[in-house]
Parts: structure tokens; sequence; C-alpha cells
């Protein structure tokens, strides 16, 4: 009988045929629980197939013998949201999480404890894990995969002998075997148990997932840091700058050909720290994923996915903090991460590169999981911006060729009269000659079945199939002649889009299948297709949907697609600015917010689908943020706008704010710098407001 959910040493399997997900972090306890089906949705709409979490332990016990799983540590209505979505749920249990929390997620008294060996086979430590699990397990009854539910992961600790934690075959794997062990007595019964892999972490014979980021933030330099590898095509798996101020950079406890290649820590962003404040772009992400896919990865899993705060604690503040002995200051309450979903449900450019690939595995997927990758120029360094990265994922009959010209935060030759070769074993399927730009990357098929066609080269990307009562449809997108070239006398009918609008593009099934072009969100709800944009917003929609769009207009065509608007009368949500204080360390002014009339009704507020942004530039070391004198955010400056959900703190009418001195002296690493008429700068530049509608 086959299995639900397997894996072989080259891919995972669903109903024992080859399965590429995409998996993205989102801490349920680091957000309102009432926004979380409109995130979930969204990560779906994105192509995410599988939600990760940390069920963080400091979050739930944080006083000894007292559980909390109300609010947004309510777990279980999570995991129901998660069944009411369509989407699986992998659980990332610990007991240590790290996730820049507060003693790694350990509560302050376990940490306290006196004679208590602390990640390991301890008696005493694991009778108080086996407690902590089992009001887990109370939560996630009814949820497991088994039952009809989401839950069909469990992760197994965390960077265990890589950050803290024993080391070994004995001592290491033998801890993480004992907590396995315990997780299933308990009832933790999941079709895929899965360990953290990189770094020298022990993996107990449980499937290992591996990460890799666009930067560093945890290195206590505060200097430009060398070139990444992971804009590099490669078979090495281990990212040596995971942790690395733990200094277990290039060690793998296991033997990699025994697993498939995965990935459950692909940065979707970073997390800045106070002393290094680097800032993940959309480019970013995207040539790292690509790069990532073509080094023959089978499956995408990112953290973050979505952002959050962390919130509020009974007896201390719950990030992660050098005062409790942790490595890093991180803001108090602050978890944006610059994640593809921002910390307030806004989207990233980061959420717009990763569904380019999301969409094409969930239609194709199947297909690219079995290919391995060839890299013929294995070992270029990511210092070398001169020669061109080239891989090809393939089979003896077909493939796709990758390329990558783009090196986060370094300029890369451009290339001209290129010849791009798809491997087919002993055979080779020549392209026509393009130029590559500095900054570009991308993949192209060669020979791909689309239906009974056969496609042999194309300068354009596959993005999705579109199911259609005209029949399947397939979308490619990019900005060169696309060339279509084909084997045979079959064709597939075929939409082609540019770059951009593909960035933009979102595919909702309500009667059929539709592409639908918007600058912000859009998903299927109750068999409606639900636009999220400002008080004037434009879309267009391929095919034409029977019966329109709710709330949009008819007003044009443009090609095969159609165009709708909508406009909703408003008045601007005013804001003013007064300075109240100054000294030499800090500077405090109080916004005061006049909303509009309809921003007033209670029945208008963001559940019911409305929300004010509000958007302030501020110059200085930090800034906090407060409604009378409570804190509601902080930032860490990094020069980029400062975006707050006004919706999320149920539209208040003042906020305080606080914006702390930098100075040029200050020994942090930030990649743009404020203009300074002197030594130092404390200011808040301005603020804006505008409103969006869902």
């Amino acid at each position: 009988m086959k299995k639900a959910f397997d894996y072989n040493s080259h891919y995972l399997e669903k109903g024992g045929k080859p399965w590429f997900p995409v998996m993205g972090e989102f801490h349920y306890s680091r957000y309102k629980e009432m926004f979380w089906e409109e995130s979930l949705r969204k990560m779906k709409a994105g192509g995410v197939t599988i939600v990760s979490s940390y069920i963080i332990w400091i979050h739930h016990e944080e006083e000894e013998g007292v559980f909390d799983f109300t609010g947004c540590r309510d777990l279980r209505q999570f995991l129901f949201l998660c069944k009411k979505t369509g989407v699986y749920m992998f659980l990332r249990l610990g007991p240590w999480a790290h996730g820049e929390i507060r003693n790694g997620g350990f509560p302050d008294w376990l940490k306290e404890k006196e004679g208590i060996c602390l990640r390991c086979d301890d008696e005493v430590y694991l009778g108080y894990v086996k407690r902590y699990w089992e009001n887990v397990f109370e939560q996630v009854k009814g949820f497991l995969y088994d039952e009809g539910g989401p839950v069909i992961g469990v992760q197994i600790e965390n960077e265990y002998g890589h950050v803290g934690g024993l080391h070994g075959k004995n001592a290491g794997d033998g801890h993480m075997r004992t907590l396995t062990a315990l997780a299933k007595e308990i009832g933790f019964q999941v079709p895929i148990y899965t360990a953290t892999g990189w770094g020298g972490a022990c993996i107990g014979d449980l499937l290992p997932v591996m990460g890799g980021y666009c930067e560093a933030p945890w290195d206590p330099r505060t200097t430009e840091i060398e070139a990444n590898a992971n804009y590099v095509f490669s078979h090495i798996r281990n990212d040596a700058l995971i942790a690395c101020d733990h200094h277990m950079e290039e060690m793998v406890t296991f033997d990699e050909s025994k697993f498939p290649f995965l990935t459950a820590e692909l940065g979707g962003g970073i997390q800045v720290t106070a002393h290094r404040r680097p800032v993940a772009t959309g480019k970013d992400i995207g040539a790292m994923s690509l790069t990532k896919l073509g080094s023959g990865v089978a499956l995408l899993g990112y953290y973050m996915y979505h952002g959050g705060s962390n919130p509020e604690g009974k007896f201390s503040t719950l990030q992660e903090s050098k005062l409790v002995g942790d490595l890093n200051d991180l803001p108090e309450i602050n978890y944006d991460f610059n994640a593809p979903i921002r910390q307030f449900g806004g989207i990233s450019d980061g959420y717009r590169e990763i569904k380019l690939l999301a969409y094409f595995l969930q239609d194709f997927g199947d297909d690219m999981a079995v290919l391995e990758a060839e890299i013929p120029n294995e070992g270029i360094r990511p210092d070398d911006l001169h020669t061109l990265r080239i891989s090809c994922r393939h089979d003896e009959s077909h493939g796709y060729v990758f390329f990558n010209n783009y090196q986060r935060r370094r300029k890369m030759d451009a290339h001209s009269g290129i010849i791009l070769i798809g491997i087919c074993g002993q055979k080779k399927v020549t392209f026509p000659a393009i130029d590559i730009e500095d900054g570009e990357y991308g993949f192209f098929p060669y020979r791909m079945k689309l239906g009974k066609a056969v496609l042999k080269t194309a300068l354009a990307t596959p993005l999705c199939r579109l199911c259609t009562r005209q029949g399947d449809i397939y979308v490619f997108y990019g900005d060169r002649d696309p060339l279509f070239t084909w084997e045979g006398n079959e064709w597939a009918d075929i939409l082609h889009i540019s770059r951009k609008d593909a960035l933009r593009a979102f595919r909702v099934k309500t009667d059929q299948e539709y592409l639908v072009l918007a600058d912000n969100y859009v998903w299927e709800e109750d068999g409606e297709i639900c636009v999220t944009g400002g008080s004037h917003t434009k879309i267009k929609c391929f095919p034409k949907p029977l019966s329109g769009i709710g709330g949009f207009k008819e007003c044009g065509q443009d090609g095969r697609f159609f165009i709708y608007e909508r406009r909703i009368e408003e008045k601007k949500t005013e804001v003013r600015v007064q300075k109240i204080f100054e000294d030499g360390k800090k500077t405090e002014y109080e916004l005061v917010i006049s909303y509009n009339e309809s921003s007033r009704q209670k029945d208008m507020g963001r559940i019911k689908g409305r929300d004010t942004i509000l958007q302030m530039t501020f110059a200085g070391k930090s800034m906090e943020v407060f409604v009378k004198e409570h804190k509601i955010n902080d930032y860490f400056y990094t020069g980029q706008k400062v975006l707050l959900s006004l919706g999320y703190f149920n539209f208040p009418e003042k906020l305080k704010i606080v914006v702390q001195r930098l100075h040029k002296s200050d020994d942090i690493f930030i990649e743009k710098w404020p203009l300074m008429n002197g030594e130092s700068i404390c200011s808040l530049m301005g603020a804006t407001t505008w409103e969006e509608y869902r």
C-alpha cells in the first residue's frame, strides 16, 4: 500500500508520486488570531502548500505549570484554519527553537532550574518536555493527517549539536532518538519527521532539512561580509553562514546521498539585529531561490514566509537578548523579517518572486522533482563576478537550463551572445543566442511536454497551467521574444506575459481558473474573486469571468486580458505630527490621526475588509511606537520606510513616537546610512497614510 507521504533519496512523494511542495514559516503566536485566516489565504494564494511553525515553549508555559493556549497562542484554532483554508501543516515541536526568541524558546523558570541538564537525556529535563508536549498534543489531537487533519510532519528540536546540545552518534543522535520516541509515544504520529541538518547538527535517523540566507545579521562583524555562496549553483547543501557565530560551519553529520535535498530555512527575508542590519530585497530572495532550484533542491521551504510581532510576556519581554545570555540583541516586538508577508500582512517583492517558482512547481513540480542537477562549471567562487553561472536539471529526454547573473550587493559582468545548451544524456538542445545583463536570473525549458505538444525550446519561463473551459492554457513570461519552437505538428495554447506582469499575477479558481494581474493581493473566498487595493484599483483578468468580479466594472481589453476597475469614495485620513520632547539621546513626537468617516464605523474595520496604513520616515538608531504609554512596535533603522497597520491596533487616534539618536561613530552595519548635517541624527521626517480595501 502506498503511503500518503513519503520520500526517497531524491524527492518527496505524495500518494506514491513525485511531489515538490513549497513550505512557508508562519508563527501563529507572533500574529493576532483574528487575522490568521486572511494570512493563510495569502500564503495559499502565493503558492504555499505547507505551513510550518515553531510551537514556542515560552509562549505557552511562561509560568511553570500554567499553560496558555488562548488568543494568539490558540494552536488548536490555528490548525482548524489550516484545515479550512486547505494547507498542510508542519509542527516544529522543539523543545528548543532558537527563532530569535528569549532563551531560544525555553521558559526562564526551566533555564533557572538547578541541577538539570537541558537538551540532553536528563530524566528531569525529559519530564518537563513530556509534560509540555502532552499539553501541546491536547491542542493538536484530531488535526493529525490520519485523523483527517492538516498536520503531515513534525520537526524534532532545532540546530541540535550545532547551536548547543550534544555531539556525536551516541550522545547527540541518541538524544534526538529519545525525543523522537517521546513524541511518538505521546501521540504525534505523522507521515514525516525531520531535523535541521546544517552546521554539524545531529539528525538522529530523521529526514534532514537544510537552509540558506542571503546575509548573516548574527555575524559579529559590522563590515561588509564576503560574497554569498547561495547565489552559486552547487551540490553543496550546507550553508556555512547559518549561525556562523557558533563556528560549526563546515560540518555535516549524515550521508547526503541517502536523502533528498530539502530546505526548511531558505531566508524569505532576514531579521535585523542591533549591530547588523542588512535589508533583504525581492531580487535577493528570487535569485537565491532560483539558484537552489537549479542546484537540485526538492523542497523550497522559507523561514520566515510571514513576519509578525513578539507577544507580550507576563514577566519579561520575549525577544532574543544579550541580557539573558543570547548572542544577539533583537527588537523587543518587531519580527517583520522583511518577509514575503510583512509584519502586519502587507505583501512584499519577495512574495511576488517566490510566487513565480511556487506556481510553476504546483503544476510541473512532479516533473522537476525527478530531474537531477548537472552543473557544467561547478566550483565557481561567489566572488567571481565575471563567469556566467549555469545549471541544467534534466533526464535523457528533456530538462530546464538555469542561469544566474546576480550576486547580492555586487555588480556582475554582462554577457553578450550567450548560447545556452540543454543537456539530454548524450544529446544537446541549443537555444538561440541571447544577451544576459547584470542582475538577470531565470530558467528556460527544453523538450517540455505541454499536453500532447512538445515545446522544443523557448526563451521564456513557464509560470503555470490554467484549466479553463477553453482547455488547458499555458502561461509563460519573459521580456525577450520567446521564439517558441515545437517538435511535430502539435502546438499548445500559450499566454505569454512580461516578467513584470508575472510578478503581479495571481491564479484564482472559481468556476474555472483565472489569471488576475493586480498590484496587491488577490484570492478566492466562497467562490468569489477578492481583490485588495486602494480607492481606485485596476486589474486585468483572463479569461473573462462569466459574471464579472464583485465590486468591479469592466472597462476595456488589453490583448487576451479584460480590464476591470473599482472606485471607492473616501476622505483621506490625515496625520498631524508635533514634536513634544527632545534631548541629546532621543526625540519624541505625537501623531494625531483624523480618520475618514467610514473608518470610524465598526462594521468597516479591518476584519470587515479595510485598513489604514501609516507610513513613516525616520532617521535614528531606532524608533518605538506607543498607544498612550503602551508600546505596540519598534524598529531598528535600516533606511526603509516604516509601515504600520492602524487597523491591526483598532485605529488609534494618537500615537507617541520615540526616536533614539544615531551617531556616525556607532559600531553598526547599515547598508544605507542617513544623511547627517553633523555627527548624529534623531528625527521623524514624515508621516502619511493610505486606505486599503479588501
